[in-house]
């Protein structure tokens, strides 16, 4: 069984999603990061494939992309620091990155790495639903990864019981329509929580985009699975000596 299911499996509720760019904030701590996030309890790790115009992202996230690309980070090389990963990460990995590089790459030749290494899924914000359901989603299934959609407040109740149907792993719950970046409050998306927790989905859901202290954690918590938290530990590697630091801060700043 894919690890993303076996999560879900063993455990429904307050999952905890690191998202971290690659190659941030040395072209070498990809593997570190990963370490340190799995040794502190993080359940999940999203793996950010760094490119030059990652339109879902805010300033954190891009200037950590920016810096990432000049350390001389590629999927190739990214690739190459996860050949022996399964050794030491025993949790889901998730690749998130734009199609554009992934399309230069080849995508069976991505998805074909991906499984080598033992990632188990993907995240691809700007690949169309129904693209990937013509012309992708086979490939994707024959090398068992998971490939998960994001919706928003924005999104119909048509479309997300169409995901719903087509994910088998989880759906990424945005905030709100704006880009990453934390956010003191989540008082104004009950209205959105409240409506999707009606709809009754198959699958369970993790809420990311502003998750970064005691109060926003806690809400994700109650109206879904878990949290997904990028730009909180993006900022804490940025503004820490130290990766075991940065997690440290991390984790502190989610108990306030």
């Amino acid at each position: 069984m894919n690890r993303i299911n076996q999560l879900f499996g063993k455990k429904q509720k307050n999952i905890l999603s690191v998202y971290f760019t690659a190659g941030y904030p040395e072209l070498e701590d990809t593997v570190l990061v990963m370490k340190t996030l799995q040794e502190n309890g993080v359940d999940l790790i999203e793996i950010g494939i760094p490119f030059s115009d990652p339109m879902a992202d805010g300033p954190v996230i891009q200037q950590s992309s920016h810096i990432a690309l000049l350390n001389g980070m590629s999927i190739r090389k990214l690739f190459g620091q996860l050949t022996n990963i399964r050794k030491d990460i025993h949790i889901p990995l998730v690749m998130m990155g734009y199609l554009n590089p992934i399309m230069q790459f080849g995508f069976e030749n991505f998805c074909r790495e991906c499984s080598l290494v033992g990632v188990d899924g993907m995240i691809i914000p700007d690949l169309p639903m129904s693209v990937y359901l013509q012309e992708y989603k086979p490939i994707a299934d024959q090398y068992g990864l998971r490939f998960i959609f994001l919706i928003t407040p924005e999104t119909s109740e048509e479309r997300i019981r169409e995901i719903d149907e087509q994910t088998n792993g989880f759906i990424y719950m945005v905030s709100s329509a704006a880009v990453t970046g934390t956010q003191q409050s989540f008082d104004n998306r009950m209205a959105y929580f409240n409506r999707i927790n009606a709809m009754g989905l198959k699958n369970p859901r993790l809420i990311g985009f502003g998750v970064s202290n005691k109060a926003t954690l806690a809400l994700v918590n109650q109206h879904a699975s878990g949290a997904i938290i990028g730009s909180a530990f993006i900022k804490a590697l940025t503004e820490t000596a130290g990766v075991d630091n940065a997690v440290n801060v991390l984790l502190n700043n989610l108990k306030k």
